[in-house]
């Protein structure tokens, strides 16, 4: 059986040289706005040590974490994913927002896991929300865990209750 392996994702330099960050931005791997907004608050997104079909980065402030994933989050990538997230968790903040809107999949281990790091969150004072793609919500929705997970249909708006908390 062969084993393939891929590396880590490198840190990006912050700021990003003008050539770099205008070459991600045309390849549409970096979202202008984002770009900006995280530039001008000094937000710099760590990525995530998941697996090959699963991948994420993480961003730190005050009384937040904020993860975005992308990818799949099936039997396969579950054990990485809820054992990198709630690592997270126990660092803290415990105010936690899951980005799934750019995930492609998730079953019914990645559901488990989602409720798992919502408990883990609740029992250690804080929130966690998901933001969701139309698959992820319908996904969501089968099982009847929308207000439990407290799914959310952006990350503006769970950062604006993540700021409230």
């Amino acid at each position: 059986m062969v084993q393939i392996s891929t590396p880590p994702a490198p840190l990006l330099p912050h700021p990003l040289p003008k050539d770099c960050r205008q070459h991600l931005i045309k390849e549409f791997i970096l979202d202008p706005q984002l770009y900006s907004r995280h530039h001008k608050e000094g937000i710099i997104a760590e990525p995530l040590n998941l697996t090959v079909s699963l991948r994420g980065t993480r961003e730190v402030q005050d009384n937040y974490q904020l993860f975005r994933l992308t990818g799949l989050l099936d039997a396969f990538s579950e054990p990485t994913f809820r054992k990198v997230i709630s690592k997270c968790i126990e660092e803290g903040p415990i105010h936690i927002i899951l980005d799934l809107s750019q995930i492609d999949f998730v079953d019914s281990s990645g559901l488990g896991a989602l409720v798992q790091l919502a408990k883990q969150a609740q029992s250690a004072g804080g929130t966690s929300q998901i933001v969701t793609n139309a698959r992820v919500t319908q996904t969501v929705k089968l099982v009847r865990l929308e207000q439990f997970l407290s799914l959310r249909p952006s990350v503006d708006i769970a950062l604006e209750n993540a700021k409230k908390s």
